[in-house]
């Protein structure tokens, strides 16, 4: 009886709204979903078909009268309405679809750069999903939590977040945010370059998905020794037929090289406008990569090269951001503080 009671109680949740992919954090449970954040509608009646893993299979592969879109861009919300049923749909299936007397708390990790209009929205769009308060915290706050690294201590920690839609460089301290740069080049503009890139040189027209699997398979950001090869499908821009053609993991670190330029320089930036006594600190601890982009192969080795400082990355990349999302919402002391 007292087990049926309770569990009409809301658990309190973290959530990693990404450009990509959500994850959501259930307190005493830990990470129970992860799925792409993408959301299928009837272009007739304006209702959602599919949400997640099963609306990401429709994206460019559906008829006309449904339509597979990622509501989120740049790390913010794209489309107000569809970011609603997409959080409502899954705040109800990290609850396993229970009706609850309590709605839950709610933390939320946000670009750094994000403006007060786009903070709103995100606020907005999770109350309205059934939250009953909302907290914001910082993504790169929020994935060096999720990675350990002292925050609470007066000593520096340089984090690097690569996510699908923005990259986070900050430089943390004393549950802080001391000095960050957001910028809205990451995953999605490395499939952009490459899907770019097989356009201009093979006349192919290939899609976002096919581009992301390239970067996958054998995408790099340094040289690496024996590239692998893959074979790209797509539709020939001159005959206008299906057309498969060989692409070499050289000429994808090609094509994404301009992305790695920008990140790099946004990290160097950060590293100059950085307080000395930090910086000294950053000598001796380096830095920690996390989020999707760090697993690109020969990045960390990129990263060392240009910058000099020793580069370590996560060991759980991708769940770094709803982790800390998650340790923040079992710590009050620790969420007051860092409250964005």
């Amino acid at each position: 009886m007292f087990n049926r009671l309770w569990s009409l109680f809301a658990d309190d949740l973290a959530i990693d709204l990404g450009t990509a992919n959500t994850l959501v954090y259930v307190d005493g449970q830990g990470i129970v979903l992860r799925e792409p954040s993408v959301v299928a509608v009837n272009t007739s009646t304006n209702e959602v078909q599919a949400v997640g893993e099963q609306a990401r299979q429709m994206l460019g592969r559906s008829p006309d009268t449904i339509n597979a879109i990622r509501p989120m861009r740049d790390g913010v919300i794209a489309n107000f309405e569809l970011t609603e049923r997409m959080i409502n749909h899954f705040i109800r299936k990290a609850h396993d679809n229970r009706r609850t007397l309590v709605r839950p708390r709610v933390v939320v990790a946000v670009p750094s750069g994000i403006t007060p209009v786009e903070k709103q929205a995100v606020r907005d769009s999770v109350e309205a999903a059934g939250a009953r308060k909302v907290f914001l915290i910082e993504e790169p706050m929020a994935a060096a939590i999720g990675v350990d690294l002292p925050v609470q201590e007066p000593v520096g920690n340089m984090i690097v977040d690569i996510g699908g839609g923005t990259t986070e460089v900050a430089i943390i301290s004393l549950s802080g945010v001391v000095f960050s740069k957001s910028i809205r080049v990451a995953g999605d503009e490395m499939n952009e370059a490459i899907a770019n890139y097989v356009k201009k040189k093979y006349n192919l027209l290939i899609g976002e998905r096919t581009a992301e699997e390239v970067k996958t398979q054998i995408g790099s950001a340094y040289p690496m020794g024996e590239e692998m090869t893959a074979e790209v499908r797509g539709r020939d821009m001159v005959a206008g037929v299906p057309k498969t053609i060989s692409i070499s993991g050289t000429e994808v670190r090609e094509a994404m090289a301009e992305i790695f330029a920008v990140i790099i320089e946004a990290v160097k930036t950060t590293l100059e406008l950085t307080p000395p006594e930090l910086a000294a600190d950053i000598v001796g601890r380096g830095v920690v990569v996390t989020g999707g982009g760090s697993l690109i192969r020969g990045f960390d080795t990129l990263l060392k090269k240009e910058s000099g400082l020793p580069v370590t990355i996560a060991v759980d990349p991708l769940s770094a951001v709803a982790l800390g999302g998650g340790k923040a919402l079992g710590d009050p002391e620790l969420l007051e503080k860092i409250v964005f």
